[in-house]
């Protein structure tokens, strides 16, 4: 009989735990904080068919950050475009004489963003009636133009100048042409605002923090669980697809509040967001909310003898933990509870090489 105290504390300490925890499970006989990053790739996107569009709009610097950070924009590089002769340096298209624009080239997957979207990011970032100008730089090399190399893309371009023109009283100035010829710029131009935050753009790239967020499902396929064995930890296969959970306070991104997102382990579909994730003293992962919803699901967890609510990712269909309504109650009073084991953090930094740069306003 004078165990009975023990018990019934026991009892309570275990309700409590599942209580707390993200998952339906007792905690992991592992430490989760040192478990390393997902080594799954994201999708090849060489193997998708892109399409290319080419698009003068004053300094390149701040069109390539712009046009690559939109959804279904795959790369975008600096370069010069429709001028005589080959092969021109920055000094060359700076004097003027050989008539090169300052051009992006941009290779899109028509399956996500289509041509006329692009040339309606593109006319919200310019001045369609200024000759020669944007911004503070002033020459012909730094003129509008929208160039390109498919005929086809011909009737597009015309419609979306004279859908534009109707915005204004002076006449478009922006040229609609074939592409002549495009030479890559110096390796310094290329990603120039990623590697200098700080240098100049007279682009406001805010203006992305309002457009609509995708992510497509297609893009992140579930891996055969075979697969899933031998490119995930076994703590990361224990916790996402055996439904286990990781201790708290000792797991990977608890404290973690650099700027990045984060991604389902098992396929990399975005799942959360840095901008969304909070300290809620749970000591695991909190987020007030995913970056949209479509990307979870949700389940009825009848574990413990409790009725709580279980959140899994939509494309690996694999557990990341659970939702309560305890969270801020001006971000939505939503706390998403969620193991590290089940995400792997890319930083801001790392965006673009791994295909995810058109999330880059929600992951600062």
């Amino acid at each position: 009989m004078k165990r009975l105290p023990f018990l019934f504390s026991l009892f309570l300490f275990l309700l409590l735990i599942a209580a707390c925890s993200p998952s339906g499970q007792t905690p992991a006989q592992t430490n989760a904080g040192s478990l390393p990053n997902n080594p799954n790739k994201t999708v090849d996107y060489s193997k998708r068919k892109l399409d290319t569009i080419y698009l003068a709009g004053g300094c390149f610097w701040g069109v390539e950050a712009y046009m690559s950070r939109i959804y279904g924009v795959e790369d975008v590089t600096s370069g010069y475009a429709n001028g005589t002769g080959d092969a021109p340096s920055y000094e060359d298209v700076v004097r003027g004489d050989r008539g090169f624009a300052e051009t992006v080239e941009v290779n899109y997957d028509p399956a996500r963003v289509t041509l006329s979207e692009l040339l309606t990011a593109y006319f919200k970032v310019i001045d369609p009636t200024s000759l020669n100008k944007q911004g503070n730089d002033r020459g012909p090399q730094y003129r509008t133009g929208i160039y390109y190399s498919d005929a086809k893309d011909a009737s597009i371009i015309a419609a979306a100048v004279k859908q534009q023109q109707q915005e204004y009283d002076k006449p478009i100035v922006t040229e609609a042409l074939p592409l002549t010829n495009y030479f890559l710029a110096e390796e310094y131009h290329q990603d120039y605002l990623e590697k200098n935050p700080d240098g100049y753009c007279h682009i406001d790239l805010s203006i992305l923090d309002d457009q609509e967020i995708k992510v497509d499902a297609t893009l992140y396929p579930k891996p055969s669980d075979e697969i899933l064995k031998s490119k995930l930890t076994p703590e990361q296969y224990q916790v996402a697809v055996l439904e286990d959970t990781e201790h708290a306070y000792s797991n990977e991104y608890w404290d973690q509040y650099e700027p990045g997102i984060y991604v389902d382990v098992a396929t990399g579909e975005p799942l959360f967001a840095s901008v969304d994730k909070y300290d809620s003293g749970c000591g695991w992962p909190s987020f007030t909310k995913p970056i949209i919803p479509e990307v979870v699901t949700y389940h009825t967890d009848n574990s413990f003898s409790m009725v709580r609510t279980e959140v899994r990712s939509r494309s690996g269909n694999i557990h990341l933990g659970h939702v309560f309504d305890d969270g801020p109650v001006d971000k939505g009073g939503k706390r998403f509870c969620i193991n590290s084991a089940s995400i792997r953090f890319v930083p801001l930094a790392d965006l673009a090489q791994e295909g995810y740069e058109y999330l880059r306003s929600v992951a600062k």
